[in-house]
């Protein structure tokens, strides 16, 4: 596990370097945006729900703000993965020239293919997402383990898909993302978690990024 917890503290000593700032302040303008764009959607939604009638309308009156947090908080994992695609060649290059300088030109499967795959991910993290939320207010524990299991699993693997991806085809992303399973899970665990803190999940993206550009080299080269 040393892999793994120098894969997640590393990012954090790139932070000052002039070539990590600039898609990291691009990062956080994004996550900024999507996550306000999803503030006044959840917003909207609670407002049609208390204007109606049953359990859900009276529960969302009685939340109110709390539960368009909740909701923001809640759709903003799924967009993380559509975010990251934006910054991520950017990020693992600043990555790799600093930590890694010996590595050759990154030749790995096609942007399309990257794209498909990626779109693909998220779109199923968001299916997800949103058959979660009903049982979150129903049993908040329940529903709060399963999302969390659900979002370690998707940015774990997304993300170490799509950085492999700039070396390697995405089936043999594929099978080093099976081999390294315990690993990449690891990982996706403790950005699952930053992911819903406000303020920390902003940066997930480009940590994130950073933090399995990390967890692929460090893999190979001790």
């Amino acid at each position: 596990m040393r892999t793994v917890t120098a894969s997640l503290l590393l990012p954090l000593r790139q932070i000052a370097d002039p070539g990590f700032r600039r898609p990291l302040l691009k990062g956080l303008l994004a996550s900024i945006l999507a996550f306000g764009g999803l503030a006044v959607l959840a917003d909207w939604g609670v407002g049609v729900l208390v204007g109606g009638d049953g359990w859900l309308a009276t529960m969302a009156g009685l939340l109110g703000g709390a539960l368009v947090l909740l909701t923001a908080v809640w759709l903003f994992v799924p967009l993380l993965l559509a975010i990251t695609s934006l910054f991520l060649d950017e990020v693992a290059e600043a990555v790799e020239r600093r930590f890694y300088p010996g590595l050759p030109p990154a030749e790995g499967a096609s942007l399309s293919a990257q794209v498909r795959a990626n779109l693909a991910l998220s779109l199923r993290l968001l299916v997800l997402t949103l058959v979660i939320l009903p049982l979150t207010l129903l049993l908040p524990p329940v529903g709060v383990v399963l999302f969390w299991a659900v979002s370690a699993v998707s940015l774990g693997y997304g993300l170490f898909e799509g950085v492999a991806q700039r070396r390697m085809s995405v089936p043999e992303s594929r099978l080093l993302r099976q081999r390294r399973r315990t690993e990449i899970l690891a990982v996706g665990a403790v950005l699952a978690a930053a992911a819903v803190v406000p303020v920390a999940n902003l940066l997930v993206p480009v940590l994130g990024t950073a933090a399995m550009t990390h967890l692929l080299h460090r893999g190979k080269h001790g």
